[in-house]
């Protein structure tokens, strides 16, 4: 495959007063009614096609960049999507305040609502978006099922929840009206597909507003295929290449790539997957930009699954190996242009993309909120548009500054969308496995090591995927850490030894190393968390330097130069430098970050002296996020068992299931539905029976 990128097809912008074929006046200003990277994206286009660019912003985004960064913008007050992003009636009035003439809607929120659409244009607004009929006909997965079986897709039978028996499971329960994973479960069991159908329907209600939800057969291993779609309003139906987003975790994707392997090495697949994706857009009188989605076979057998009339978070592979941009044909459709009847030239290279997301995949991805203090991903070639080189493009919602900029719990925990582009597959998956190690991520859990053993495992370098790729392969060896125990444990010397000449460097006077005694030598401890382990390092100071005093480490590891920020080590005649970031909250933990080629190591360092009114009584389960209680199953006084619901929480768009974890009695239940709780709040004690409660700290 070729490595040069095509132009995009030659075509007359909505802002070329020669046009004549533009039904809308040509657009100057536009709105983006969304938040965070997409928002940035859109804007990039609408920019370099000489209009002015109007944000909306939450108050928990004040401060955000795609908020800063725009010509004009507009505040909805609140935080929660229902109070701001949610709220179509404010996005329009924020739109005609800032004097834009057209709303992009991004996706997620009220990208898919049509009747958002219709009220954008109702104000005398363009809509840079599909029609508001071809919206409602997708918007219900049910509905959509049903019309595209009459237009010949191929499909999976939908089973009616009375319906299913034994020999039908496991099946799969999802929402209606929504995606990304949330509202859906996979039944195993005949005993719990009512309660999971419950879940999914509040999950459902809470995310979309609409609690409708279909079971169907459930592909254990099938793969998911999509494809691209852009049309105008003159009857073209382009199919823009084909994705692969098999790589997923709770049903939501987080490695995405195009081509696909499998259609790649299926003769014929993808003339048949185009064909079904242009039948599916021509059969509801669809223009704009939209993605079919398939299930499919390793055989090259494939089912309809839903179509998305929106753009998709993982467009930029497709832009990358066509060359299109994709928002800038969304704007030449919105304008009346008609696209070139001949579809564009065959994908070349290979492109993927990583969402990078602040959870922690070895805790059954439970999300993470706090201070991001830096987020540097090295290779970068371009941000927001292409690549079209080999190289890597960073499209991110969050650009931390000096006191880093903190990730809340209102909206999706995607810190940025890595994307590579390389001349073949296993050149786009090395560049992005190495680029995502060498990145540096601080402050927060994240699923980065879980990409970049994904990439670079065997069977996924073979191009042998499934939804199932992560249970299948292991999800908590996925989830391991890149650096190894030794690698931690040189990590957290480094951080010791750095530590030390910081603060000595920082003191009103600097004649002597950290450590320095004018008698012998003198013994450093330092103590640091890693995770849920402690970990003590000792290390000797003397006129010589600093060497470890572990047995472990000395004789292996011989310390180098030391500054405020690195340290070179050599470890068993191989030297390298490790480069040390510690960051300090008023009244928290310190945080230690340490990356180097041995793999990225944080620390955590607590204060050297706890206070007791912080201790909680033993048995309490606390919160592991902020969040909301939206369910409660127990009271004082029952008796539980270990593994059983007590509570339940919505965080992130989620929700969350807290279980006791013991045998016991419910001795506190603090909270009840619709408390907001915080980060390491009570929500219950349990307790086994006769066991002493106190957490009485007094001395005698």
């Amino acid at each position: 495959m070729s490595s040069t990128s095509p132009a995009r097809p030659a075509q007359k912008s909505p802002n070329d007063p020669t046009t004549t074929t533009t039904t809308t006046p040509p657009v100057t200003s536009v709105l983006v009614a969304n938040r965070g990277e997409i928002a940035r994206r859109v804007h990039r286009t609408a920019r370099s096609l000489g209009m002015s660019t109007v944000a909306v912003f939450s108050d928990a985004d004040a401060d955000s960049p795609h908020a800063r960064e725009a010509d004009a913008s507009v505040r909805l007050p609140g935080n929660t999507p229902a109070e701001t992003y949610l709220r179509g009636d404010l996005v329009i009035e924020a739109a005609l305040a800032a004097g834009a003439d057209a709303v992009h809607p991004g996706y997620g929120f009220l990208s898919e609502n049509a009747g958002f659409a219709r009220d954008v244009m109702a104000a005398g607004l363009t809509w840079v978006g599909p029609p508001p009929q071809a919206i409602e006909a997708m918007g219900s997965k049910i509905e959509a099922k049903k019309m595209m079986a009459a237009a010949g897709v191929p499909m999976l039978t939908d089973l009616e929840p009375d319906d299913v028996t034994e020999d039908l499971l496991p099946v799969l329960v999802k929402a209606s009206a929504g995606g990304g994973g949330r509202g859906m479960r996979i039944v195993r069991t005949l005993d719990s597909l009512h309660d999971e159908i419950a879940a999914a329907r509040r999950e459902a209600k809470s995310a979309f507003g609409d609690d409708a939800v279909f079971c169907e057969r459930y592909l254990e291993r099938g793969r998911h295929i999509e494809v691209q779609i852009m049309a105008d309003a003159h009857g073209t139906v382009w199919a823009v290449g084909e994705r692969e987003c098999s790589i997923q975790r709770r049903h939501q994707k987080v490695i995405e790539e195009a081509p696909s392997p499998l259609v790649e090495r299926t003769p014929g697949m993808r003339a048949k997957l185009f064909e079904a994706a242009r039948d599916a857009a021509t059969a509801i009188g669809y223009t704009g930009a939209g993605t079919v989605e398939f299930l499919a076979t390793d055989g090259g057998e494939f089912f309809f699954l839903e179509m998305n009339t929106r753009l998709q978070v993982e467009h930029p592979v497709t832009e990358a190996t066509t060359g299109l941009d994709l928002v800038a044909l969304q704007f030449d459709v919105a304008a009346g242009l008609p696209l070139p009847a001949a579809e564009p030239p065959a994908t070349h290279g290979w492109s993927l993309e990583a969402r990078l997301y602040a959870e922690d995949p070895a805790d059954d991805y439970r999300p993470g909120s706090g201070v991001l203090w830096a987020l540097e991903v090295p290779g970068v070639t371009s941000r927001f548009s292409g690549p079209h080189r080999p190289g890597i493009r960073l499209d991110s919602g969050v650009e931390p500054g000096p006191d880093g900029t903190l990730i809340g719990v209102h909206y999706d925990p995607m810190l940025a969308k890595v994307i590579s582009y390389g001349r073949t597959r296993t050149e786009a998956c090395t560049s992005l496995a190495g680029a995502l190690a060498r990145a540096r991520v601080h402050g927060l859990t994240t699923n980065r090591a879980q990409l970049v053993r994904v990439l670079r495992h065997p069977e996924f370098l073979a191009g042998n995927l499934s939804t199932a790729f992560l249970d299948d392969h292991g999800a908590a060896e996925l989830a391991a850490p890149l650096a190894d125990d030794e690698a931690v444990r040189i990590s957290a010397l480094a951080a010791a030894i750095v530590s030390g000449t910081a603060e000595h460097a920082g003191g009103p006077v600097a004649l002597a190393p950290a450590g320095f005694r004018n008698v012998g030598r003198s013994l450093q401890t330092r103590t640091y968390r890693v995770g849920e382990d402690e970990l003590e390092v000792t290390y000797l100071r003397d006129r010589a330097g600093a060497r470890p005093a572990a047995e472990d480490l000395d004789g292996i590891v011989t310390i180098g130069d030391a500054t405020a920020d690195s340290l070179v080590v050599e470890v068993r005649g191989v030297r390298r430098t490790l480069a040390v970031a510690r960051y300090e909250t008023p009244g928290a933990d310190s945080r230690v970050e340490v990356d180097s080629p041995l793999g990225p190591v944080s620390l955590v360092e607590p204060p050297r002296y706890t206070d007791p009114s912080a201790e909680v009584a033993a048995g309490s389960l606390l919160a592991p996020m902020p969040g909301s209680v939206i369910r409660v199953a127990v009271s004082v006084g029952d008796a539980v068992t270990a593994g059983q619901p007590l509570l339940w929480m919505e965080a992130m768009k989620m929700e969350h299931t807290i279980s006791a974890a013991i045998d016991g009695i419910v001795t506190e239940l603090p909270v009840e539905v619709g408390t907001q709780v915080e980060s390491g709040t009570i929500l219950a004690v349990v307790v086994e029976p006769g066991a002493d409660t106190s957490t009485d700290t007094e001395q005698e």
